[in-house]
């Protein structure tokens, strides 16, 4: 598999950040990749992390990586992230915890958020994701 061609815009008449792009246009030919919620569980169903939103973050992120790879693809094919957080905690020690693995020239899209609980109890982050990728 190669990566995609994947465009991605921010009109100048919103908000420029290196941190997100605003549109993402995937070129015809494109395989999509979905990947469910994934959090600080390790593969036995048990917690990472208990209480710590950047420990939790950075197993979440590894479970995505390897969510990714059983698909071959990785992180640079990611089009959209969709982050939740746990009301209440430190949303900024936990992207500092990841944004090192995110860093590019060509940032995908992000929705976050904060909700009251999630499905995992002791859960405090939840990271889907939507990929592309070119299966030539």
């Amino acid at each position: 598999m190669t990566n995609v061609s994947i465009k991605r815009l921010s009109p100048p008449s919103l908000v420029q950040s290196p941190a997100f792009s605003h549109v993402a246009v995937i070129p015809p030919g494109a395989t999509t990749i979905y990947v469910g919620g994934q959090n600080s569980v390790d593969a036995d169903g048990v917690l990472v992390g208990e209480g710590d939103v950047a420990a939790q973050s950075v197993r979440t992120l590894e479970n995505v990586k390897t969510a990714l790879a059983a698909a071959d693809a990785t992180f640079a094919d990611v089009v959209q992230w969709t982050v939740l957080f746990v009301d209440g905690v430190d949303v900024g020690a936990a992207y500092r915890a990841i944004a090192p693995e995110l860093a590019g020239n060509e940032p995908a899209l992000v929705t976050g958020a904060t909700v009251s609980a999630l499905g995992v109890p002791g859960a405090l982050v939840e990271i889907a994701v939507v990929a592309a990728v070119s299966r030539r």
